[in-house]
């Protein structure tokens, strides 16, 4: 299980070496990502002013003629993101597009001068501010916890400020509707969410054609004169929770969330106004949706995350703290066995070795025979026998179905606008409309499948990646304009219901913020016909790669025991015993890093010997479990030619174990090495307690910089973990 490993010289000297990356330089002290903030979140008023202030990130909005943003400061640097004011939201009603709040007659759009906040004027057409109320934050969606998959106490709803600010409609306006736009701000993270709801309380129904929910003109985040071929924007990391296909939370981005040209900036450097300084967020069509009288609509919600620093690292660790905050459900980390086969001998076979040697999750995975959508009452209990044979041994169970990238027919499938008929318009070529007749009768299977048979994991792949429809006939929308935004909520409201009954969801798309747990990290499927050895150090590199954007648990790998994409023997770990020191590799690159592989094949183990390792990393994991499902820093990213490795660290002031470096040496031949870790960002400074490979235990020293430095000796092929804890 362990080569040895050598300590060999001293610690706290500055290193040099030119294999270890940079990393931050703050006094652990004063770093938020190191040590709580203890000021809980705000919402002070003060006159005309109402203040959102949470010690890291701060909003200010004048309340009068109108209501408005004036101010939004980034506040561990001390910058101003907000250059000019805009609307708080903007809606299409009834044909008829209406401003939320807003001033108008900002002198230049440069920047915000307090002085000229009195002279600025109402836009009588706009929505006017009526109130406000302050609260604290509630649940966005119900979450039933697996308690058996999380490392750690975890809070929901999380701590913070909500403040509505109530607007009604101008005197132009569509008279008893109102909108209410509401901020969350968040404890201990430079964090605001926004989002409106709209109410019709008038006598008739109201059409919501379009709506951008969020609109900052913010400091532009270059000054070139001349157009840039890779222009920068704002450091700010902007998300909503209607996000669809992508495997990070920028590129799921791309339909709602938009850095534009600021045409009335007319006094920025560039001559042709093509800095990326505008900020809209909205759907890509419609909504497009009637609100009868008394109905309510609730807006897309926008996350905005203000980075303290252009430091990868450090923008890693705050997208890891927003996400575990904010989708809390993304914690949970079950090691996942992928049977291939569905019948009931193969099932009950993986649910024993997996119980045998510690896995958690069986999912009847693709090409199984798996079938949720049968309505079958014979099928139905058979599949529940197999969830309470797997419940008995302690075990959950669940299964695969593929929504979107496939063709029904011609009746069913999304229609494409400028033809009439489905092809040649989706996102996979072809998709299900999730509204058609077929689309709604599937999700009726789903509640019924899980109501029926008490499964426990749904992996839902292809799920709705955003393909409008220009149906006419179909039930659940009237026609193109309404056709994205109800297949959504159709797919995000099952998926809530999931959340609330304790179903766990394998999503590969970013749905996180609707109750997704998990996507994948980030790989080429085809890869997996390489010789073993190249695979085991691609795989490392995709992990390292893939924490830049969410946090271990967020994303999946993939290790097939059999043949997958071709390659044959050379490629292939089955069987098991043949190729045990690959097979350990790939326990420890994963395990190592605190990332679950959904591990595909007929059994985990064929052998005693195969089974006796498999529960030896295992048990590993989870002796070292909340560390290793902790936030990561990549140490130095793995090329075959030298060492590589991560960090994880957990400042929790709970936390006994508070980092854990995992080291790897892929070569055939020892490595001596000077390697940094900066445990600053664990929150440890001065003496600490360290021990290599849980075996050996010493001090060393954190120097004011927050690093501890170490030279070590890295065994042929080795690999090594070092734990640090708080000196006693």
């Amino acid at each position: 299980m362990r080569a040895s490993l050598a300590l060999v010289v001293t610690f706290g000297v500055a290193l040099a070496a030119a294999a270890c990356v940079s990393q931050p330089r703050h006094e652990p002290s004063a770093d938020w990502l190191s040590a709580p903030i203890s000021a809980p979140s705000r919402a002070v008023v003060d006159g005309d002013t109402l203040t959102l202030d949470n010690g890291l990130v701060r909003r200010e909005f004048r309340l009068a003629p109108n209501a408005a943003c004036v101010a939004f400061d980034q506040l561990t640097t001390g910058a101003a993101l907000l250059r000019a004011i805009r609307p708080e939201a903007r809606v299409t009603l009834d044909g008829v597009e209406y401003d939320v709040g807003g001033l108008r007659g900002q002198l230049v759009q440069n920047y915000v001068l307090e002085e000229w906040l009195s002279e600025l004027e109402n836009e009588p057409r706009a929505f006017q501010y009526e109130s406000h109320s302050i609260a604290p934050l509630s649940a966005r969606l119900e979450w039933k916890p697996r308690s058996e998959w999380l490392s750690r106490n975890v809070v929901w709803p999380p701590k913070g400020v909500h403040v509505t600010l109530r607007f009604r409609a101008g005197a132009d306006g569509p008279q008893n509707v109102r909108i209410d736009v509401h901020y969350e701000l968040y404890d201990g993270l430079p964090l605001i969410a926004k989002w409106f709801t709209l109410t019709n309380g008038s006598a008739r129904a109201v059409e919501l054609d379009a709506f951008t929910s969020e609109v900052l003109a913010l400091v532009e985040p270059e000054s070139l004169v001349e157009n840039s071929p890779w222009p920068q924007r704002p450091n700010l990391h902007v998300e909503t929770d209607c996000t669809l296909v992508g495997s990070n939370g920028d590129t799921a981005q791309r339909k709602t969330v938009r850095w534009q040209r600021d045409p009335s900036f007319t006094t920025q450097v560039s001559y042709p106004l093509e800095t990326l300084c505008l900020l809209e967020c909205a759907p890509p069509l419609g909504p497009d949706v009637v609100l009868a009288p008394g109905a309510t609509f609730e807006s897309l919600r926008t996350f905005e995350l203000a980075f303290d620093s252009h430091d990868p690292d450090r923008k890693a660790l705050t997208l890891a703290r927003m996400y575990r905050t904010v989708a809390p459900w993304t914690q949970e980390n079950p090691l996942i066995f992928h049977v291939r086969s569905a019948d009931d001998a193969s099932v009950r076979a993986a649910i024993d070795q997996a119980a045998e040697v510690g896995f958690e999750l069986v999912i009847m995975t693709f090409g199984s025979g798996f079938d949720i959508e049968s309505e079958d009452p014979a099928y139905l209990a058979r599949i529940k026998a197999l969830a309470d044979y797997a419940h008995s041994k302690g075990v959950a169970l669940g299964g695969y179905s593929l929504l979107a990238s496939r063709s029904i027919d011609a009746a069913n499938d999304v229609v494409n606008p400028a033809t009439g008929a489905p092809g040649g318009f989706a996102t996979f070529g072809n998709s299900p409309c999730i509204e058609s007749a077929w689309g709604q009768r599937y999700f009726e299977k789903l509640y019924a499948f899980f109501e029926a048979t008490g499964c426990d994991v749904l992996e839902h792949d292809g799920s709705y990646p955003g393909d409008a429809c220009a149906s006419t006939s179909h039930p659940g929308h009237r026609g193109y304009g309404d056709s994205y935004w109800r297949q959504r909520e159709r797919v995000a409201d099952f998926y809530r219901w999931c959340r609330a009954r304790g179903v766990y969801l394998n999503v590969p798309d970013w749905w996180f913020l609707s109750g997704s747990s998990k996507c994948a990290m980030g790989y080429r499927e085809t890869n997996w016909s390489l010789p073993r050895a190249q695979q085991e150090l691609i795989e490392r590199q995709n992990i390292h790669d893939g924490v830049r954007f969410k946090s271990p648990t967020m994303g999946w790998m993939f290790v097939p025991l059999t043949e997958y994409h071709g390659g044959g023997a050379e490629a292939t770990i089955e069987p098991l015993d043949e190729h045990l020191e690959h097979y350990e590799q790939r326990l420890k690159n994963l395990l190592g890093a605190g990332v679950q592989a959904c591990w595909r094949g007929p059994r985990l183990y064929d052998t005693e010997r195969t089974k006796a390792a498999v529960q030896r990393w295992v048990s590993w994991f989870k002796a070292h479990r909340r560390i290793l499902e902790s936030d990561l820093l990549p140490l130095r990213r793995a090329d075959g030619r030298d060492w590589d490795g991560w960090l994880h660290v957990d400042p929790s002031p709970d936390a006994d174990e508070r980092a854990l470096a995992a080291l790897y040496n892929p070569l055939n031949e020892p490595l001596r090495r000077t390697i940094r870790l900066p445990l600053g960002l664990a929150g440890l400074n001065g003496r600490v307690q360290l021990s290599i490979d849980d075996t050996r235990d010493f001090e060393a020293t954190v120097d004011a910089r927050g690093d501890c430095t170490l030279d070590l000796e890295l065994a042929p092929r080795g690999f090594h973990w070092i734990v640090a804890r708080a000196a006693r």
